[in-house]
């Protein structure tokens, strides 16, 4: 049974600006997150496409960003390079509080400008 679905969407432009600030990046993103980092270009889209996952999964699970720290949410590529999403201490206990046993899908996507992402919560 689908819980909740988000879908979110972040100009690139805008990450370029937040990675040139070391503050900025440690704020929202996870130190998993912050490891793969490329050129300017990839890296803003890399983390675009993950600060939209973050917002989805608010949407998705109902509360937007509160009740969670966002860096307790964040996007780990399993050995095929799928993106996963994986949520720690506040953000797995919402989890669990709202849904119980819970699977979450997760589809991340760039191109130049714009970075999108696009989650799914199913109760299992």
């Amino acid at each position: 049974m689908i819980y909740g679905i988000g879908i979110d969407i972040v100009k690139v432009e805008r990450m370029k600006k937040w990675i040139q600030d070391k503050n900025m990046v440690q704020r929202f993103f996870n130190p998993a997150e912050m490891n793969s980092c490329g050129s300017i270009q990839a890296s803003a889209e890399h983390y675009a496409a993950r600060f939209a996952a973050k917002e989805a999964f608010g949407k998705a699970i109902g509360t937007g960003l509160a009740g969670f720290r966002l860096q307790d949410v964040f996007i780990k590529n399993d050995e095929f390079g799928k993106p996963e999403l994986i949520l720690q201490n506040e953000a797995a206990e919402l989890l669990k509080k709202k849904c119980g046993n819970a699977k979450i899908h997760v589809s991340l996507s760039h191109e130049k400008e714009y970075a999108v992402a696009y989650l799914i919560i199913e109760k299992i």
